[in-house]
């Protein structure tokens, strides 16, 4: 299905959506899994009126949404339900018709993209307006070169929302996050790299059980309006961390969070604190520190006293000029 353009009429109703691949009833009830295979919508141009959604892809296999502009949903701009491989490239979403900076931004509704299901790809996509960007209920999805801006985190927006607690396997990679956030619910197999997140957008990690596992947020660029806004974030109390790293991402206007980090502290005394709770993102939690003390000519005894509260104490034997050099790990492993 390709070149055209498809209007939704003023009598549309809101409960449907412009394109449907899903079986009616009679299908719907056969022993296949699947009901359409490879069928590819390109380069077209959706507009829905403001009545229901765009693109609805209900228990098909290997479909492909590539270079289509799709406005005016009210619902969702491409509703992926079930199935398996569905590809979505190259393609413009957006509620309302904006290059940003709209004033009727706070207003915006809708989601542009819905993964309800799993090994799905998501590229080269901007959305543009809507209440949530991309939303993702399945497993094993992919989101590569996404450029976010339907509605600013403090509007109330949502950049891209995974909302599968316990068992996210989902990779973000060159994404543009711009002014609206990346929200994971307890995230189990997450990797985010690569991405560069603008006016205090960050990742936010929120507990529904508390468990963490298996997260990669590495190598992003965060750039913020000096308001004290982390570029990771936890929306609740993590009761399982293992095995997350965040690390080796820079910010320039917003704080620094890591879980890994190192630091000094030098005087004359028999008691050095270095403070790790700016900068580590899990409260009161230090699995693993190496220390170094540099003591000049002296030769004092040295051990390691208390890591509570994300503070490294290490004390002497006896007072002496020394220097401590102390590296951190939030996994014990």
């Amino acid at each position: 299905i390709h070149s055209g353009s498809l209007r939704a009429s003023a009598e549309f109703p809101t409960d449907r959506y412009l394109i449907e691949l899903s079986a009616g009833s009679s299908a719907a009830s056969s022993s296949s899994s699947y009901h359409y295979e490879y069928v590819t919508l390109r380069d077209l141009m959706l507009d829905c009126g403001y009545r229901g959604g765009g693109v609805a892809v209900v228990d098909s296999l290997r479909v492909g949404v590539d270079n289509c502009y799709i406005t005016g949903f009210e619902t969702e701009g491409i509703a992926v339900r079930g199935g398996h491989e569905t590809y979505i490239r190259n393609t413009f979403l957006g509620q309302h018709m904006t290059a940003g900076t709209d004033p009727g931004e706070r207003s915006f509704g809708g989601t542009a993209i819905r993964l309800d299901g799993n090994d799905n790809s998501v590229s080269d996509v901007v959305v543009f307006s809507a209440a949530t960007g991309i939303m993702v209920t399945g497993g094993a999805n992919t989101i590569s070169g996404v450029h976010c801006y339907n509605k600013a985190t403090g509007f109330g927006g949502t950049g891209i929302h995974l909302k599968v607690p316990g068992l996210t396997q989902t990779w973000l990679s060159n994404c543009y996050m711009d002014y609206t956030s990346i929200v994971a619910e307890d995230p189990v197999l997450l990797h985010v790299s690569g991405s560069f997140f603008l006016g205090d957008a960050n990742v936010v990690l929120k507990a529904v059980t508390g468990v963490a596992r298996g997260v990669q947020i590495t190598g992003n660029m965060f750039n913020g309006r000096g308001k004290g806004v982390d570029i990771v974030q936890l929306d609740g109390a993590f009761g399982t961390v293992e095995q997350v790293y965040v690390q080796q991402n820079s910010a320039m206007g917003m704080n620094l969070k890591a879980t890994t980090a190192r630091g000094s502290a030098e005087g004359n005394g028999s008691s050095w604190t270095v403070d790790f709770a700016p900068v580590l993102l899990f409260p009161d939690r230090i699995g693993h520190v190496q220390y170094s003390l540099v003591a000049g000519d002296a030769f004092p005894g040295h051990t390691l006293r208390n890591i509570s509260g994300n503070q490294v104490v290490v004390a002497t034997d006896k007072a002496v000029s020394a220097t401590v050099h102390v590296l951190v790990d939030q996994n014990s492993n």
